[in-house]
């Protein structure tokens, strides 16, 4: 009888345990994730996936995404972008397909990298998987942006928006 007790006890424990965890919700990610799909003038569908990291109060170059030095151009997964046709990005070609776009920031100059290795967290960077670099020069953002963002413009200008922080490709 103690036995079936200690049985009935046990059992108890582990419904209660499993229920309570079914109930728990999941924490939410530290940077949410967010899709953007344009399509150019040009007939070009770009898609970029990626999370959004948020400033809270730290400084872009030192802080955070620090000054040259590889970046995952956001969080958590790595950062892809992909374009349904062949394109120029900055005057330089890039065949059709889906990229992981990292990028080595700079205060006066940000290097946009476009990598074959889709497939892994962000935290890996193998420069002799890019596919193609353009260099740029930063801007100012019109106003402060906490969590970055990416967007895409009919005309093909493909920015992310930063804290202050404006950083600008074409893609034709």
């Amino acid at each position: 009888m103690k036995q079936l007790f200690k049985l009935l006890a046990i059992t108890g424990f582990i419904l209660t345990t499993i229920s309570a965890s079914a109930q728990t919700p999941k924490k939410p990610r530290p940077s949410p994730a967010d899709t953007v799909k344009a399509t150019t003038k040009s007939g070009v569908n770009i898609t970029i996936a990626y999370s959004q990291p948020s400033v809270k109060g730290r400084t872009i170059g030192t802080d955070i995404a620090p000054y040259g030095k590889w970046w995952r151009t956001g969080a958590n997964e790595v950062t892809t972008i992909e374009f349904s046709k062949d394109v120029k990005v900055e005057g330089k070609a890039l065949a059709a397909g889906k990229y992981a776009l990292y990028s080595i920031p700079n205060e006066n100059e940000w290097v946009i990298i476009f990598n074959k290795d889709i497939k892994n967290w962000g935290t890996v960077y193998k420069e002799e998987n890019d596919v193609l670099r353009v260099n740029v020069k930063p801007g100012k953002s019109s106003g402060f942006v906490e969590q970055l963002k990416f967007t895409v413009d009919p005309s093909g200008k493909v920015s992310l928006a930063w804290g202050d922080k404006l950083v600008a490709f074409t893609v034709k």
